[in-house]
């Protein structure tokens, strides 16, 4: 989650390439996030360029271990989704007091429509907030110029900067000229400075002073960047921000309109050029993904400059959830000229003929077998917190009743038992999420007497998000060896009165575990730990093959196991090509008519 230069540069012979993620030679698997290729991308860099790269544990982290390079003159980045911001806030919120060393930027993906998120918070109001610059770009051409700018603006004004690319932006593509974008040598020295870097309220109280004094000349600055574009034609306006000012260009265009634009790519807002549209338009529409953050302040202004003036915004035009798109935006504009809107794309017809496709486990997928053990050991009563991970996709298993964020199971559970609840608790996470945001819960309950199991889904990696390393594994960004931090150590060292490890594939064996647990008269421990199957998929030489054979009764418990390789077909059950060979539908079969196929 953090580059800042390294000085000085890395010597690398090898130039060894990062095996321990989701990639096999030069390729990639599909990304789920909206921020970790930024990560990923620059771990290859490794050796060709003076930078530090590496997988903080978790958001807050990451922010201060940049603050921390900053401080020493090198310049630093943190990036994360915005969900990841709320981790960090509690550092964001007080960086601006004290101010960068060399550039600081905090690139904030937000994700429209939760597309691999649980909201869709918008990271604008984050900057509003802190009162710190927020650049807001349309295209990956603009993303790398405002990084390059970001940091000039950075150390021009000493405050962090964000940059907010959305998902549509973090996934799209296109060609940039990055010779000017190299590392600034800095001094390689920490400059004592209390006074600037140690928020006693004796001197936060005058930074924060010093901070709200550089708001009108960071505005001021902000009003000729080239990402805020004014043009003064007819007597209506639009107004629209970031991605949303491509659909509200294209709407222009297919509609042959004469009407006064103002494109917004970076906060706060140019008040100015603001001001200039409301004194000529007599009604003005905004549009901008999710908050009525550029809405807000055009409604201010007018009533200063043109209280007439009609503004069309969150209102009844411009829906404040999901993502916008060219269609939206169109019939939008032409709604509010009275022109004629374009008839949405029916797929009615193709929603009755095409099966619901929910986010469903890999086949194989340990965590299922994990998810079945812990159920048959505790049963449908019950109750199963559960946290953000590929493993929340469990959730037709009956063993997902709770999800809030990272690291929130383990806190959840323990409140449901101080509740008052008297049947078993089981909650889970992955190891990657028990070490991001896991430890301190599982303290917490130990502490607090709390009697709850604890399932740590260890497959080795942090799957859902493109099998990135963590702690747990042994490796950094860059691939180079590292501590490998045990789980079962921590466990035991935060409290748990019983630590358990099993393979889920032994399914008995992982039952009697769970039951284990589950008497237990404290706080305990199981730890499944089984590596992730797409990984284990890429040594497919030694793999199993598992078929039905003619003794099939028809029950269709594999078929309710869940795994995707398993189909039911003629009053009888079929594994298909999608099978990993994990061979847990054969142990749960209870007319034993799926085996091993001999090769």
């Amino acid at each position: 989650m953090v580059v800042c230069e390294r000085i000085p540069p890395w010597k690398c012979g090898d130039c060894q390439r990062f095996t321990g993620g989701g990639r096999g030679g030069c390729g990639r698997l599909p990304r789920h996030t909206p921020s970790s290729e930024i990560i990923e991308a620059l771990a290859d860099l490794k050796g060709d360029l003076p930078l530090h790269v590496e997988w903080s544990v978790n958001e807050k982290v990451a922010l201060e271990v940049a603050a921390g390079a900053s401080w020493t003159d090198a310049r630093a980045a943190a990036t994360m989704k915005h969900v990841g911001l709320n981790v960090a806030a509690d550092p964001f919120m007080t960086l601006a007091y004290l101010g960068v060393g060399a550039g600081l930027m905090v690139i904030c993906a937000d994700d429209p429509f939760c597309h691999s998120s649980q909201n869709e918070q918008d990271s604008r109001r984050y900057a509003e907030f802190a009162a710190i610059p927020c650049l807001d770009p349309a295209d990956p051409k603009e993303a790398k110029e405002m990084a390059v700018y970001g940091f000039e603006l950075s150390e021009k004004f000493n405050v962090p900067v964000m940059l907010r690319p959305t998902t549509r932006v973090s996934h799209a593509r296109a060609d940039v000229d990055a010779s000017e974008a190299r590392p600034r040598r800095g001094r390689q020295q920490f400059i004592k400075n209390p006074a600037r870097r140690v928020v006693l309220p004796v001197h936060a109280r005058p930074l924060h002073t010093e901070l709200l004094k550089k708001q009108a000349a960071i505005e001021e600055a902000l009003q000729s960047a080239p990402w805020n574009r004014l043009e003064l034609k007819g007597d209506a306006g639009i107004i629209a921000s970031g991605l949303s000012g491509l659909y509200a260009e294209e709407a222009i265009q297919d509609l042959d309109l004469d009407v006064s634009f103002l494109r917004i790519g970076a906060y706060p807002a140019p008040s100015r050029m603001i001001r200039q549209l409301l004194e000529n338009v007599s009604r003005v529409m905004v549009v901008e993904e999710l908050e009525p953050v550029v809405e807000e302040q055009v409604e201010r202004l007018a009533r200063k400059v043109n209280p007439a003036v009609e503004i069309l915004g969150k209102i009844g035009s411009i829906p404040r959830e999901g993502e916008l798109d060219f269609l939206v935006v169109r019939n939008a504009v032409a709604r509010m000229l009275g022109r004629a809107e374009k008839p949405a794309l029916r797929v009615a017809a193709a929603e009755k003929i095409l099966p619901p496709r929910p986010p469903a486990l890999c086949p194989g997928c340990s965590h299922r077998a994990t998810y079945y053990a812990m159920r048959k050991a505790f049963g449908k009563k019950a109750i199963y917190p559960s946290d953000i991970g590929c493993y929340t996709m469990a959730i037709g298993m009956g063993t997902v009743d709770t999800c809030l964020c990272m690291g929130a199971s383990i806190t959840l559970a323990s409140g449901i038992r101080f509740g008052g609840e008297t049947e078993g608790i089981c909650c889970s996470l992955g190891d990657s999420t028990f070490l991001h945001a896991g430890m301190t819960g599982l303290l917490n309950a130990a502490y607090n007497k709390a009697r709850i199991t604890v399932t740590i889904l260890d497959n080795s990696s942090t799957a859902m998000t493109g099998h990135q390393p963590n702690p747990g594994t042994g490796m950094t960004a860059t691939g180079e060896s590292t501590v490998q931090v045990s789980l079962e150590a921590l466990a035991k060292a935060l409290g748990a009165g019983l630590v358990e490890t099993v393979d889920p594939y032994d399914l008995d064996k992982a039952i009697e575990c769970f039951q284990k647990a589950k008497e237990f008269p404290g706080l305990s421990v199981v730890i499944a730990r089984q590596p992730c199957v797409i990984k284990a998929r890429r040594g497919e030489a030694g793999r199993k093959s598992f078929a039905v054979g003619e003794d099939c009764a028809g029950c269709q418990i594999c078929v309710d196991f869940g795994c995707s390789a398993i189909e039911f077909e003629n009053e009888r059950a079929r594994i298909n090509a999608l099978c990993t060979g994990c061979g847990v539908c054969a142990k749960i079969c209870p007319s034993a008519a799926i085996q091993e196929v001999r090769r």
